[in-house]
C-alpha cells in the first residue's frame, strides 16, 4: 500500500496534523510526517516532494497557516495528489490560510479542505488510494457505516426526549 505523506509548516499545526494521522492509522494507511517550512526549509520540502514517489508515498498533505505556501510549494514539486490544510492561525481565524492554499495558479492543482480540517484531509487521501485499493474502499465504506449508524442513534436519543407525549 501506499503511504500518505503529511507536511507540517510549524509544530504548532501539530494537534491538527495529529487529526489526520489518526485516521489515517484507523483506516491502516501507513504515514510519514515531517516539519518543513515553505519560507524557512525550502529545499528540504522540494527534495522531499520531489522524490516522494520513489520513496512509496501516493498522496501528500500540506497543513500551514497564516500564509499557508506550503501545499504549494510541495504541489509545484510533484505530480503526487496534494491536499492542502488552512491550520487557523491568531490573526483571522484560517481564513487568511484558507485563501492562500485554495487560490493555486493554473497548472498546480492542491485540493484543500476546511480550515483544520485534518480528518478530512486523511479521508480524501484514502479515497484517493482507494481507487486501487478494493480492500480500503471496504474499510471507507465500514467507517461511513459506522458514521451513519451513530447519528441514527443520536436521532432516536432525540426523538425520545424531545418528541414523548406530553
Amino acid at each position: 500500500m501506499k503511504k500518505v505523506g503529511i507536511i507540517m509548516g510549524s509544530d504548532s499545526d501539530l494537534p491538527v496534523v495529529r487529526k489526520a494521522a489518526d485516521m489515517l492509522a484507523s483506516l491502516g494507511i501507513p504515514c510519514e510526517a515531517h516539519v518543513y517550512s515553505a519560507h524557512r526549509t525550502p529545499d528540504q520540502a522540494r527534495d522531499f516532494a520531489r522524490s516522494a514517489r520513489e520513496q512509496g508515498f501516493g498522496v501528500l498533505i500540506a497543513a500551514a497557516g497564516m500564509a499557508a505556501h506550503l501545499a504549494g510549494a510541495i504541489a509545484a514539486n510533484t505530480t503526487l495528489p496534494v491536499i492542502g490544510i488552512p491550520c487557523p492561525g491568531s490573526l483571522l481565524d484560517g481564513l487568511d490560510a484558507l485563501l492562500s492554499t485554495v487560490q493555486m495558479p493554473s497548472g498546480i492543482p492542491v485540493a484543500t479542505v476546511a480550515v483544520g480540517g485534518g480528518a478530512n484531509a486523511a479521508l480524501l487521501a484514502a479515497q484517493i488510494l482507494a481507487v486501487e485499493d478494493a480492500a480500503l474502499a471496504a474499510r471507507l465504506e465500514e467507517k461511513r457505516r459506522k458514521d451513519a449508524q451513530a447519528v441514527l442513534g443520536k436521532d432516536a436519543g432525540i426523538m425520545d426526549r424531545l418528541n414523548a407525549p406530553a
